[in-house]
């Protein structure tokens, strides 16, 4: 996105620039990109939302103050930024030494029913209703509050009722017509951590690896903090004289998306063409909310959680689902790794940009780990020497992970 504005300003343009998607921030968009472009910079959550920003900009009423505006709360963002910088990065060895560990001997481990991956061609979209999160749909709509508490709102509980009911209605046709189609694919493998990084074994004689889950360490040292977090602690060290496991994942709800979009498209129905985009999204992380649901009871421990939808939207279940891109692992490149293992092209029809975004759009992917203690936390900002150690582990350049984690690094690239 940083090259992308720097090339606008090359080219001399002043058209408007909207950054958005999940693993965007406002933070981002004004430390990083709007001071590559002297053009407007705005960031905006998802495409959603674009058309009241766009609105703005089209209104010459409006566009002066929207921008002055937008810009002043980008500076105040730098600012809050700048002074973050000063605050103390731990040395990455120092991390390691203070890494978030447990007594391997007495931890409990539990043995998944079977290793390698499991292909679910396609999964009945009635299946995945009841696990939809309805609060993030409103959200991307504007309408603040959280479902169902939403449909009281005294601002906009009709708007989001009418909304609701207008959903409902296009999800119907959709199951009905099946419009749209779930697949996707996980497993199991057994693991064993190797410092910063996880291994992963052809089978449990543990004799033979065919790959690496490579991970981030915390190195900000916050008030009162003991412990500096990377995934990898969460699963046995090899040296622990026990054999773990981690799962992993891809699946889709959007097979067929596109096509059914260009159906309203044609009719100039853009309402309901973006209404379809927002239920396979939420659809999508139903699906994974299901499958981690249907992973739990076949690893063991979660045969007898009984949880109801909104335990589940809570997380209260044991274990955890960090994606690549997301805070507890930030490198998106990770991404392709995960796909090979799991075959997601050929599985479930899925695949990924050279920028690692998933096709279909309406696609969540991740890992599995079961620790009972697992927990998710960012890894935010780190030094370049923790940017080197990865780089070698990975095999890339420093410079072309500094440029997948630019939002991470703790220094001028």
């Amino acid at each position: 996105m940083v090259q992308v504005a720097l090339e606008f300003e090359h080219a001399k343009l002043r058209m408007p620039l909207l950054i958005g998607g999940a693993t965007t921030s406002a933070r981002h968009t004004a430390v990083k990109i709007a001071p590559r472009y002297s053009g407007a910079v705005v960031h905006v959550n998802d495409a959603s939302r674009a058309a009241g920003v766009v609105e703005k900009l089209l209104n010459v009423n409006a566009r002066e103050e929207f921008v002055r505006s937008t810009r002043e709360a980008q500076a105040r963002d730098v600012e809050n930024f700048k002074r973050r910088q000063e605050t103390k990065l731990v040395p990455y060895a120092a991390a390691c030494a203070k890494r978030w560990t447990t007594d391997w001997a007495t931890t409990p481990i539990d043995v998944p029913e079977f290793l390698g991956i499991r292909r679910l061609d396609r999964v009945p979209l009635a299946e995945l209703i009841p696990f939809i999160d309805w609060s993030p749909f409103f959200m991307s709509w504007e309408l603040k509050g959280k479902y169902p508490a939403i449909f009281s709102d005294a601002t906009v509980g009709e708007e989001a009722r009418r909304l609701h009911a207008d959903a409902l209605a296009l999800l119907d046709r959709i199951v009905r017509e099946e419009a749209l189609v779930a697949r996707g694919v996980y497993g199991f493998f057994a693991a064993n951590a190797d410092g910063d990084d996880i291994v992963l074994y052809t089978d449990d004689s543990r004799t033979s690896d065919f790959g690496r889950i490579h991970t981030l360490r915390q190195q900000w040292e916050r008030k009162g903090q003991d412990v500096f977090h990377a995934l990898a602690d969460f699963v046995a060290p090899v040296g622990s004289g026990r054999g773990d496991y981690v799962g992993a994942f891809a699946c889709t709800a959007g097979h067929g998306c596109d096509e059914l979009c260009r159906e309203f498209d044609r009719q100039h129905d853009d309402y309901s063409s973006i209404l379809v985009k927002a239920l396979a999204d939420r659809l999508a992380e139903a699906f994974a909310e299901w499958l981690h649901a249907k992973v739990r009871r076949e690893w063991g421990y979660g045969r007898g959680e009984g949880l109801a939808p909104e335990d589940l939207i809570e997380e209260r279940y044991r274990g955890i689902r960090p994606a690549p891109g997301y805070p507890a692992c930030p490198d998106h490149t990770e991404k392709r790794s995960l796909f090979e293992w799991l075959d997601a092209g050929e599985a479930a029809g899925m695949t990924l940009t050279e920028s690692y975004a998933m096709l279909p759009a309406a696609s969540v992917s991740g890992l599995y780990f079961a620790h009972p203690d697992s927990r998710y936390f960012a890894v935010d900002r780190i030094t370049r020497e923790q940017v080197e150690a990865y780089a070698r582990r990975k095999g890339m350049a420093v410079s072309e992970v500094e440029r997948w984690l630019a939002p991470n690094l703790g220094y001028d690239a």
